[in-house]
Order: structure tokens, then C-alpha cells, then sequence
């Protein structure tokens, strides 16, 4: 996988307009297609949902705030752990050809599996507490990074590497100068699709059984019949998750500004 190219602000006016249209839509399939509230709730009824949730104390256990806290802080240990295995494992692989046929088939085939057939298995290892959250968001962290990391040091050119033996570089010396920043762009990919995949794994094992988390909040909404409190609940892990990426960016932006020099 390549690095992105840099949106601007042509891409966030045009984000902003596609959010415009999407809740004109909303209102009128609700006001002028009367689509039935347990399919689609009106968009005050969702407001109204979430403004439930947020305007209370933080503390509160009725709020939002304790169970987006869960969720968020398992996924972040999951996505540092999966992120820095699949680095280490990446680099190992680019370094080494040994390593690289050892892991690679494991890798894929673990890929290759589907997480939500696993993750109960996950939570029979796990428990039901914060442990099967952590592996499943690192389990979900872990191979966009491994492959991303791989790929981005495999594909050095191979003139600077002659450059660096000529100059008796160590290995170490040359990944550190030449082949890590090179693949810089390839490992914040990695990590930008990671950071939303670690979300998402934690959510996963909240559904099959958690005590807090956004998970568990969908799922009472869902048991009620609560609509508009599920979508308030997705609205708020969209958010989260639009947050997290734009996070990750402009980190991206900071760390790899060779990659963005005239660029606006």
C-alpha cells in the first residue's frame, strides 16, 4: 500500500457538503417518505438521544462518557500492542528472509480468517473483562501494519543502499537513515486504517459480552427497541472515529514532511 495523497481544504468542503446532503436526505425520507421510526428515527429524536447522554456528569453512569472511555482506552492499548508487533515482525521480515517465510503464511492465514467467527473464542481465552477487548483491537491492529511496515522497507531503492554499504553502515545504521523513513508514508497508511480497526475490535468484544463500553450501549439500546439511541451511539463512534484519523494525519504530516513539500 502506497501513502495518500493530501486531501486540503477542497477535501474537507467537499466532506462537509456530502454531510449536508446526507442529513437533507435523512429529514426528508423521515418528514415527506414517513419511513417508519424503528427503521430510521428522525433526526431531533437522535439529537434528543444524545444530548441524553452527554449533558450529564462525566461520572455519571447514565451518560456516555464512562462507557466511551472503556471502549476507547482498551482499543488504544490493543492498537499500541498490535501496531508494535506488526512493526517489529515487519521490519524482521524486510531484514530477513528466514523470518519472512517463516511468518508470512501465518500471517495470512490468520488474516484470512473471519474476526467475528474468532472473537468468541478470543473471549473464552480472555474473559469477558478488558482482556478480550485488548487482543481482539490488537489482533485487528496488527496486519495492516505488518504489511504496510514490510512493504515500505522492502521497497527502498536499491542505489541507496549501495550508498550506505559504501559508507560501511551496519545494518542497523541503514535502517534507521535510510529504509525507516523511506517507509514512513507506508507505516502511517497502515497505521490510519490500525486505528479505526482497533475501534472496531473493541466494540466486537463488547457485543459478545462486556460490562461497559459503547458495544454494550448499542446492545441495551437494541434491546429496548431504542433506535434513535443506537444511531446516537454510532453517531458518537463516527465521530470517534473521523477524531482518530484526522489524529493520525496530521501526525503524519509532522513526522513525514517530505512527503507533503508543496502540497497544500
Amino acid at each position: 500500500m502506497s501513502a495518500r495523497p493530501h486531501s486540503g481544504p477542497n477535501g474537507s468542503l467537499i466532506a462537509g457538503l456530502g454531510t449536508l446532503v446526507l442529513l437533507a436526505a435523512w429529514f426528508a425520507a423521515v418528514r415527506f417518505l414517513h419511513v417508519p421510526s424503528y427503521i430510521l428515527p428522525a433526526p431531533e429524536a437522535v439529537v434528543r438521544a444524545l444530548w441524553s447522554g452527554l449533558a450529564v456528569n462525566p461520572a455519571s453512569s447514565l451518560g456516555y462518557y464512562l462507557p466511551l472511555w472503556s471502549t476507547f482506552s482498551n482499543a488504544a492499548v490493543g492498537f499500541l500492542l498490535g501496531c508494535g508487533l506488526g512493526l517489529l515482525l515487519g521490519s524482521l521480515m524486510a531484514e530477513f528472509i528466514t523470518v519472512e517465510k517463516l511468518v508470512m503464511p501465518y500471517a495470512f492465514a490468520l488474516q484470512s480468517l473471519p474476526k467475528v467467527a474468532i472473537a468468541p473464542l478470543i473471549v473464552i481465552w480472555f474473559g469477558f473483562g478488558d482482556g478480550s477487548k485488548v487482543a481482539i483491537s490488537a489482533l485487528l491492529a496488527f496486519f495492516p501494519i505488518l504489511i504496510n511496515s514490510f512493504t515500505g522497507l522492502r521497497s527502498v531503492e536499491p542505489e541507496k543502499l549501495d550508498l550506505m554499504r559504501s559508507l560501511s553502515a551496519s545494518r542497523l545504521e541503514t535502517y534507521w537513515l535510510v529504509k525507516l523513513p523511506h517507509a514512513a508514508p507506508f507505516i502511517f497508511a497502515g497505521l490510519d486504517m490500525a486505528v479505526v480497526y482497533a475501534l472496531l475490535g473493541a466494540i466486537v468484544a463488547e457485543f459478545l459480552g462486556a460490562q461497559q463500553g459503547m458495544g454494550v450501549v448499542i446492545t441495551q439500546a437494541q434491546a429496548v427497541t431504542d433506535v434513535a439511541g443506537v444511531f446516537a451511539a454510532l453517531v458518537i463512534l463516527g465521530v470517534v472515529g473521523v477524531v482518530l484519523h484526522s489524529t493520525v494525519r496530521r501526525i503524519e504530516h509532522r513526522v513525514v514532511h517530505w512527503g507533503h513539500r508543496g502540497k497544500k
